[in-house]
């Protein structure tokens, strides 16, 4: 018998060219292929053995090969995340309209501002298709400071107003304080909003380790995108202090740079915090699981967030958590319950909390027990997946059963 992969698929699984009948087509449309492979496989992979033909386009890069080997099919898209470039993004507009046409897709979905926007507009322009867009968090335009990003606000928001709206429209939210943003921004009608807490997790991968960790000293990781409103030079400034206190702690940076992203730390910067002693960076790392089980806490000090898939990643490992009292984190961690919470911007206020779970293992205990249940009960992706697949029924209710 062919070995399964973590999503239960083999890489034997059928192609997906061929017509399922007359189940829905439907697109699921990211800025990364590295996002749909570890944030929107398992729905791509559940809708296929629904019945239903699934197309996932992105940016190319090297996962979408790895999507191929599930039998999922896929193409890249001519896209450039960072362009404004009006002609190429009209473009790509003119390309999606003629992809969406050829393939006969039923229902677009969306996922991050750009391709949500540009998704949605191709669906409306060819024949007003349902479409579902998915927002994960207010993205750069919205929690930066640059004058770009500020620029670049209102123009954002009337693209939406005319990407998001009619009835054949939903929008997908991961957290309430983004709710209540794109309500008060009368952006779309509050009746075609959807709150879904994330994208989900295979608490089956996520596990608690099965010896606890006793051996000093007290590591904690930032899983993440190393990019500046993620916290990470906050969490740096905290390791100085620390260090300071003579407080022994391993901190640990797990994830890369975002070339695409004009908030992505320097490597420069990455490799000087290194060399004094106050991070260890590990790149990139594949196996999560085996991570989250080797650290003591997990720490995310981001700006912002939709719904932080490493938080619930490292719930199901039953580890305490320590994040930033901001939409998307706070839907996590309740304070003193299940992780703890600090302000935005502190790094000392940061170094606090670590050296508390540093001193209290007791605490930490409790905290990640409290996580892992939660993570049970909120986030686990059959949840996210049967909410996602109810949104499409809406959509197109005499063709999803």
């Amino acid at each position: 018998m062919a070995s399964l992969n973590r999503f239960g698929a083999t890489p034997e699984s059928e192609d997906l060219s061929l017509v399922h009948g007359g189940c829905p087509k439907i697109l699921l449309f990211a800025n990364t292929d590295w996002y749909l492979y570890n944030f929107r496989g398992s729905l791509a992979l559940t809708l296929r053995e629904a019945g239903h033909e699934v197309l996932l386009l992105s940016p190319p890069g090297p996962d979408g090969k790895r999507l191929q080997v599930l039998g999922l099919r896929w193409m890249p898209a001519p896209m450039e995340r960072l362009s404004l470039n009006p002609l190429r993004e009209l473009r790509l507009l003119t390309w999606l309209i003629r992809l969406i046409r050829r393939e006969n897709i039923d229902l677009v979905h969306g996922f991050t501002i750009k391709c949500a926007v540009y998704g949605a507009l191709a669906a409306r322009l060819t024949g007003n298709r349902p479409r579902v867009s998915a927002v994960a968090g207010m993205g750069y335009v919205f929690t930066s400071q640059s004058t770009k990003a500020r620029f670049l606000r209102p123009v954002v928001r009337g693209v939406l107003r005319a990407a998001l709206g009619g009835r054949r429209g939903r929008l997908i939210l991961q957290n309430g304080d983004d709710v209540a943003v794109f309500e008060q921004a009368r952006l779309i009608d509050p009746s075609h909003i959807r709150l879904i807490k994330g994208s989900g997790v295979d608490l089956a991968r996520f596990t608690p380790p099965r010896e606890p960790l006793v051996s000093p000293p007290f590591r904690v990781v930032l899983p993440a995108r190393l990019l500046w409103d993620k916290g990470v030079g906050e969490l740096v400034e905290a390791s100085r202090h620390l260090k300071a206190r003579g407080v022994a702690v391993e901190v640990l940076l797990a994830g890369e740079p975002d070339a695409g992203n004009p908030a992505a730390v320097p490597e420069e910067a990455i490799r000087r915090w290194h060399d004094e002693g106050l991070v260890q960076w590990l790149g990139k790392v594949d196996d999560m699981p085996d991570l989250f089980q080797s650290v003591h806490a997990v720490v995310l000090p981001s700006y912002r967030e939709g719904l932080p898939k490493s938080l619930i990643e490292a719930a199901g490992c039953a580890l305490p958590l320590v994040t930033t009292d901001v939409p998307g984190c706070r839907e996590v961690v309740t304070d003193g319950v299940d992780g703890l919470l600090v302000p935005v911007r502190e790094a000392a206020a940061l170094a606090d909390a670590i050296e508390r779970l540093v001193r209290d293992p007791a605490l930490c205990e409790r905290l990640g027990e409290a996580a892992r249940r939660k993570a049970r009960a909120e986030f686990d992706e059959r949840i996210v997946i049967e909410r996602t697949m109810a949104v499409y029924e809406e959509l197109l209710p005499a063709r999803m059963e």
